[in-house]
């Protein structure tokens, strides 16, 4: 059993923004044309081969025959057209819309054929492609995208990759079951006969089902890793995340439609503190939206703090807001956040909400907050960008360098650590590696002892 800490918000990569939800659909029940490996590096998947014109303006791509979905109809290039179509469609509200803006037109010629015209010359594969997992046509066609949010698919999904869906229960679990019929040329069938996502919230029990056999995974808090280790059943591990954490402001709104207030928050707070003593050091301060060290990355100017720098922008004012969060146990980081901020004249309501209920008020389209903490799964297209200032309600510029720049100057978030993973594992699995492509990258190869 490996744990979530939250429902999976929806088992459709058109709609889900979820981490865990993002990697189930392309690891266990879908497949993505293609994928990264451990190097990061584009590898053929459902898509076996590709060629670019010479201007970089088309792609064709050769789809994989002999694949089929788990109702028994074959997977064609059509499913793929279907879906990039749908992600392109404003009415789905794929999250990742922004990443598809210079894809023109998707055609699927025949059964195994999909052609991919883009506006401007690309200089590679989009990374895009490695995260959108593919849909059955034949079963979401008629359903207009306006309505794909409440599809009868999302809660009997069909999918065609190495795992079945078996059945949901609403906050409590998803079971899976390993297709034995998955084809070797695409990885083959999975060492696992199941695999359950089991929905824990509350920290403490999670800590208690690990180490009781309950759960055989469990993203744990940085404090309960020493606790794990004296356990010779059970082991922690620590792996690179593509996911930073940050105060994310509605400026459409007072009193953060104020870039000065913006300002004087990002002063007050001490992100050393924050790393030091929430997370124990399992993840270093962030200045900027972008893990140093991808592709793309431009340094940000390190903000130190500076109590002083932030009481003369506020200039004497008392501000008040209402920060949301996920959860519903002790708030830790909230907490903190909450004494820092009080220092520089902030006075902070913390308000902890389900998952769902956060997301819906975080909501782009209809923005119900006025500060939100927020943790950014990331992209090596850096396409996360775009979606991140449009919580905040600044447009991104299309250049990433230039998007990184703007999220320094206007400050749409107060961005506060990159997080490493902490994840406490029961020994009995097997070939466990967890990397940037996320902790289920590899399922397909993990065992059970015997």
């Amino acid at each position: 059993m490996f744990a979530s800490g939250a429902d999976l918000q929806s088992i459709n990569p058109l709609l889900t923004v979820h981490p865990l939800a993002r990697q189930v659909q392309r690891y266990l029940l879908f497949t993505t044309l293609v994928q990264y490996d451990s190097a990061l590096t584009v590898q053929p998947y459902l898509a076996r081969s590709w060629t670019w014109s010479e201007q970089g303006h088309a792609l064709t791509l050769r789809i994989f025959q002999g694949l089929r979905w788990h109702d028994g109809v074959p997977t064609t290039s059509r499913d793929a057209a279907w879906t990039l179509n749908a992600a392109r469609n404003p009415e789905t509200g794929y999250p990742r819309l922004s990443d598809l803006a210079s894809l023109s037109a998707v055609a699927a010629p025949d059964d195994s054929t999909l052609v991919l015209r883009f506006t401007e010359p690309q200089s590679r594969i989009p990374d895009v492609l490695t995260d959108l997992a593919i849909l059955p046509a034949h079963l979401l066609d008629t359903v207009p995208p306006p309505s794909l949010r409440g599809a009868a698919f999302n809660e009997q999904p069909v999918g065609n990759g190495p795992f079945r869906f078996v059945t949901h229960e609403a906050n409590r679990r998803w079971v899976f079951r390993a297709d034995s019929s998955f084809p070797p040329a695409l990885g083959g069938a999975p060492r696992l006969e199941r695999f359950v996502v089991a929905v824990v919230d509350e920290p403490t029990t999670k800590l208690a089902a690990l180490a009781s056999g309950e759960l055989d995974f469990a993203g744990i808090q940085p404090a309960h890793a020493e606790f794990v280790k004296r356990d010779p059943d059970l082991a922690v591990l620590t792996y690179p995340l593509l996911f930073t954490y940050g105060i994310v402001f509605n400026t459409r709104k007072p009193p953060f439609d104020d870039p000065a207030v913006r300002r004087a928050l990002s002063f007050a707070l001490d992100r050393r503190q924050i790393v030091d003593g929430y997370i124990y050091g399992f993840g270093t301060p962030a200045f900027g939206p972008v893990v140093p060290g991808l592709p793309g990355y431009v340094a940000p100017a390190e903000t130190a703090m500076s109590l002083d720098s932030a009481r003369a922008l506020l200039a004497g004012r008392s501000i008040g807001f209402e920060l949301l969060t996920v959860g519903s146990g002790e708030a830790a980081l909230e907490q903190m956040i909450q004494a820092q901020l009080a220092r520089a004249g902030f006075q902070v309501r913390i308000r902890q909400m389900e998952l769902t209920a956060f997301l819906d008020r975080v909501n782009s389209r209809h923005p119900e907050f006025e500060a939100a903490v927020l943790g950014t799964a990331g992209d090596l297209g850096l396409g996360y960008l775009t979606t991140l200032g449009a919580l905040a309600g600044v447009e991104v510029p299309a250049d990433r360098a230039r998007a990184q720049r703007m999220f320094q100057q206007m400050i749409p978030v107060a961005f506060l650590y990159h997080a490493r993973g902490v994840q406490g594992m029961n020994r009995r699995v097997e070939n466990v590696r967890m990397d940037l492509r996320g902790e289920l990258a590899e399922v397909t190869r993990w065992k059970v002892r015997d």
